[in-house]
């Protein structure tokens, strides 16, 4: 069979279209498909993309790293897996950081055991899809988009898991303009972006992937399995090229909602990504994304800041796991996650309050709001919960009085 020409659907973006080298040709098993070409970096370490200007809010991983990738692409030297710009090993120091022979310092992605990150990296390196479980807030998203930028270049390929995503956003869709005009065609076909990875050899993201509808889900089984893709209302099909791997994410605490029947989590390997080990690490998380977020919103950087981020880590950890850091009180969780996600949010929030409307140091006041707000979900229940853990905990602990002030003033 051959292989339907996948065009790219009227208005889209650069981004949303494939190559005309690539995507636009016919492609058959075993024919080779160009690769797209990696962001360089320009002047001052940054990268040449869709936007020169370094206007966009929150840029791709492919071009806000766009340096570091370059730099581990030229001094990585082991084999690499067909079409991967980098080799694994290289995909696991870009996620993980160090130090290349030249000099150059790879920030860390990822804070976390080291062995969940090769053995990530591995399953990409064979036939099996790869599935990222973690409670919300444990950066599967964020993972994932990295993964894809150092395997592929491009992480841009993503399928947004809802209730309402339909079969054509797995499989592919038609211009029905064209479809009418001249009935199924190939001229008519839209790809989908799991499609597109398919006939380019690249990788594809399917993110919350327990929400998508069963027998949407199912639809996978096929690709996953056969690495092909039917398109029968053409007669033909697309067959998967070398490098073609699909990065998948579901939220543990969705279970019930879609669960994946078993003949698609077998084409999954699972690798669940545990929240931080200690208070320590995930300080250290919330630091680095915090100074990240405050560079790319232009927020002055919080002086003597690490006081109220380790403040709001101890906070949340405390009640999430319903015991204080030193073993002595037991706690009621509130129904929230309380994850690092929402404390870097609470850090960033009370950081954007210091700079706009204080002095520039961020302060207890500038945080209780958030962590208020991140608590209390549930009106009743929660309030309760957090007045406790206020009058028991945080009132007696030593140096936390201005502390316990702000969260009195805020829940008052």
């Amino acid at each position: 069979m051959t292989v339907p020409e996948i065009a790219a659907p009227a208005g889209a973006t650069p981004a949303e279209s494939a190559p005309a080298e690539s995507a636009s040709a016919e492609v058959k098993p075993g024919t080779s498909v160009p690769a797209r070409t990696a962001p360089t970096a320009g002047a001052g370490g940054s990268a040449d993309s869709a936007d020169p200007d370094g206007q966009a809010l929150r840029p791709h991983a492919e071009d806000a790293f766009a340096a570091e990738l370059a730099a581990l692409a030229a001094a990585d030297d082991r084999p690499r897996p067909a079409r991967w710009r980098l080799s694994p090993w290289a995909v696991a120091t870009y996620l993980l950081g160090g130090t290349l022979p030249d000099g150059t310092v790879i920030t860390p992605k990822y804070v976390g055991p080291r062995r969940i990150v090769e053995v990530a990296v591995t399953t990409l390196a064979t036939d099996r899809a790869l599935l990222l479980l973690g409670v919300p807030g444990t950066a599967k998203t964020w993972v994932s988009e990295h993964l894809a930028a150092a395997v592929s270049g491009d992480s841009t390929l993503l399928v947004q898991g809802t209730a309402g995503t339909p079969e054509e956003a797995i499989r592919y869709g038609w211009n029905y303009a064209q479809l009418l005009a001249h009935g199924p065609s190939r001229a008519a076909l839209v790809p989908s972006p799991v499609m597109r990875a398919m006939s380019e050899g690249m990788t594809a993201r399917v993110e919350e992937l327990t929400r998508i509808p069963a027998d949407v889900q199912d639809s996978l089984i096929t690709i996953l399995s056969e690495k092909t893709l039917p398109v029968p209302e053409l007669g033909e099909e697309v067959q998967a090229v070398r490098g073609f791997n699909l990065i998948a994410t579901a939220n543990d605490r969705d279970r019930g909602v879609n669960d994946l029947s078993s003949a698609l989590r077998r084409r999954f390997n699972t690798v669940v990504l545990p929240l931080p080990a200690d208070t320590e690490a995930e300080v250290d998380i919330v630091s680095r994304r915090v100074d990240q977020l405050g560079r790319s919103l232009d927020l002055p950087a919080a002086p003597d800041g690490m006081d109220e981020i380790r403040r709001v880590v101890t906070v949340f950890r405390e009640l999430r796991d319903g015991v204080t850091a030193d073993g002595r009180t037991k706690l009621k969780s509130p129904s929230g996650t309380l994850s690092t996600a929402e404390a870097i949010s609470v850090v960033t929030g009370g950081l954007a309050l210091a700079a706009h409307f204080g002095d520039g140091v961020l302060r207890p006041g500038d945080v209780a709001a958030g962590i208020l707000g991140a608590v209390v979900r549930d009106p009743a229940a929660d309030r309760v919960i957090w007045q406790e853990y206020v009058e028991t905990v945080v009132r007696e602990r030593e140096g936390w009085k201005d502390f316990y002030r702000a969260c009195r003033e805020v829940s008052a």
